[in-house]
């Protein structure tokens, strides 16, 4: 199976041992981090640091001035790598090390975007903005996200690219010091918080012949319990339906379905428009079309028809990856199965032979790890005994 490893360029800048160690895992590509949001990074292989902190959203080269100029939405650069192009120079001393590059994109999840301009954001039931969830419905966010993509996606070198947040965010988010963990919420009282208030999702609502204000007033008695101290531990669209009622719940799921797959396509139709034929273009993803957040949910059928394939997340049980990956089995494409190596943050490298064998016998095609630059010297080693097993 094919593998990839997850990778920021300040992993690599800076440090000229780190292409040759990435490549002695055994992995045939890494994915390199073209845009990515704020985040705060253990480097401990690093000669020169061993935290990074990236402070703000940001691209890791120098956009186009050109395609830029004069429009209010615009990716801002990053300041925190000693390089004139990081993306570049890190991309430069991977592939003279052996394995492909592909380019690692997140789009909508942009907290200085929503600092900078609150009306981008998404607007719960009860006003409450999220600066970090841009609301894709929203044209301006729309044109931006497109043209992040083709920029960030197609850098010279790439020969793909994996997206990431191509798709509703909402209320899950791991947000600076989150302290949200009070009241027992389900992934459908989530979906509930997720769903978006803004003059654009108010207008598509009506277009399903909902009452924007009757709605939220119904998303905020469906989770008045959780609020007095019942919680609301439902989960999937049966949880969703228990929750709001069939009739809105179907209505707000075909709305934001319908966001989400048009911005899927036009976002890969810019990229594919701005590549050299064959560039792969892979999308993180879930199967359950409620689902926001970095694995955004999708109608299986549909993206695959569009995508040359997804990257599904699989670190967990045997259950956890049947449920991910049953839906995308027998319908072409790439099927990534997508593996946390970093034993601190909840991945098991020990186990990684058999869990890749168990997603593998499902129908997943290539591996992907998470995150060869985040992971202990000791996961590393796990990770490199299994693949050399595996025959990656």
């Amino acid at each position: 199976m094919k593998t990839s490893a997850f990778l920021y360029p300040w992993d690599v800048v800076g440090d000229p041992d780190a292409a040759a160690r990435v490549a002695d895992l055994g992995v045939r590509q890494v994915t390199l981090a073209a845009a990515y949001h704020s985040t705060r990074a253990l480097t401990p292989r690093h000669p020169g640091h061993r935290i990074v902190t990236a402070e703000h959203a940001a691209v890791l080269y120098p956009p186009d001035a050109a395609r830029w100029a004069g429009r209010e939405l615009r990716p801002h650069e990053q300041s925190w790598v000693a390089s004139d192009d990081a993306f570049a120079e890190a991309a430069e001393a991977l592939a003279g090390a052996g394995p492909e590059v592909h380019t690692w994109v997140v789009l909508a999840h942009n907290s200085r975007l929503g600092a900078e301009h609150p009306d981008t954001s998404v607007v719960n039931a009860y006003g409450d903005r999220y600066p970090w969830a841009p609301c894709i419905a929203g044209a301006a966010v729309r044109e931006y996200l497109i043209d992040l993509a083709a920029e960030a996606a197609v850098r010279p070198g790439a020969r793909g690219t994996e997206l990431e947040s191509c798709g509703w965010y909402g209320f899950a988010h791991l947000h600076a010091h989150d302290k949200i963990a009070g009241v027992g919420l389900g992934d459908a009282a989530q979906y509930l918080m997720s769903l978006c208030f803004c003059p654009a999702c108010r207008t598509g609502y009506a277009g399903q012949g909902l009452d924007a204000d009757a709605l939220a007033a119904a998303v905020r008695g469906a989770l008045a319990p959780a609020w007095a101290g019942a919680g609301s531990p439902e989960t999937g669209r049966a949880g969703i339906e228990k929750l709001l009622g069939a009739d809105l719940a179907d209505a707000t799921l075909r709305w934001r379905g319908t966001a989400a797959r048009t911005l899927q396509e036009s976002v890969v139709a810019a990229v594919r428009a701005a590549a050299e034929p064959g560039f792969q273009v892979l999308l993180h993803a879930d199967p359950e079309p409620h689902r926001t957040g970095a694995n955004v949910g999708v109608d299986p059928g549909h993206i695959l028809s569009v995508a040359d394939g997804v990257v599904l997340p699989c670190t967990g049980g045997d259950a956890a990856r049947e449920a991910v990956l049953g839906p995308f089995a027998g319908r072409g494409g790439v099927l990534a199965a997508n593996f946390g190596v970093v034993t601190g943050m909840g991945g098991s490298p020990a186990t990684l032979e058999r869990d890749a064998a168990h997603a593998a016998s499902l129908g997943a095609d290539q591996l992907r790890l998470y995150h060869a630059g985040l992971a202990s010297a000791p996961d590393l080693r796990a990770v490199t005994e299994a693949l050399s097993r595996l025959g990656r």
